[in-house]
């Protein structure tokens, strides 16, 4: 009987031994943490922004988040509904759990507080009147193809024409994937990372608020339609990114 107990007893501790060396057990140290533990905005920032707005907020293909003028453009409340809720019918998604996304809403306001933290320099635009962030929807298309003839031409190249060094803006690819809020943005913060200017250097004097919401009201108006039909001006080349300094 002893015997048999202290068979049964080896047996248990080789066994027990074995499955501590079982082929695929994780080595001691720190655990994976779970996705939705992670706050660090540097880690987040990294994870989920970089790719589209570059990893110093600059150069990437979308706006760049790290300009003085877009910090100044978009109030905190603003900022942080775009991260959560995305722009709908664009290439900016929503990241919160709320709206189909993967982030909790501490995740969110920790990238939010990341983008503040880092990029807003507190000094703001001093003296600047900035055009509105949302659009008012009185953009008028005829003024604004006179508006782009006369700040946007000289770089994308005239409707119908040939296309400038920074590529087309009015091509129905590059349209079909942007909003009109995308456009505006745009518009106003330029692209200061690739050498497009901001909504004060164009031509001589800063465009007014009419003027942005009347040549977004003109590109908009290029969008081709979704039943097919052809945009109501010639369609330009291929997209590149944009540059030149007017």
């Amino acid at each position: 009987m002893r015997a048999g107990v202290l068979t049964l007893a080896l047996s248990c501790g080789l066994l027990a031994n074995g499955c501590s060396n079982l082929p695929g057990k994780p080595a001691p140290g720190p655990e994976v943490p779970r996705p939705d533990s992670i706050l660090s905005s540097r880690v987040l920032f990294a994870q989920n922004c970089a790719g589209c707005h570059g990893a110093d907020g600059l150069h990437g293909p979308s706006t760049p988040l790290a300009s003085p003028v877009y910090q100044a453009l978009v109030d905190d409340a603003t900022l942080r509904r775009i991260v959560a809720q995305g722009l709908p019918g664009s290439m900016m998604p929503a990241f919160s759990k709320n709206f189909g996304g993967e982030l909790t809403d501490a995740q969110v306001d920790a990238i939010v507080h990341g983008i503040r933290a880092d990029w807003k320099t507190g000094k703001g635009l001093a003296g600047e009147t900035m055009p509105p962030y949302a659009d008012d929807g009185k953009g008028d298309v005829k003024a604004g193809e006179q508006v782009y003839a006369g700040n946007c031409a000289n770089c994308h190249g005239p409707a119908g024409g040939k296309i400038g060094e920074a590529g087309s803006v009015l091509n129905p690819a590059f349209l079909s994937l942007v909003v009109p809020q995308t456009l505006r943005t745009t518009v106003i913060v330029g692209r200061p990372d690739l050498g497009m200017p901001d909504w004060r250097d164009q031509k001589d004097d800063p465009m007014t608020a009419q003027e942005v919401s009347d040549v977004v009201a003109f590109l908009v108006a290029q969008k081709p339609s979704t039943t097919g039909s052809a945009p109501t001006a010639p369609a330009q080349g291929t997209v590149k990114p944009p540059g030149g300094a007017r």
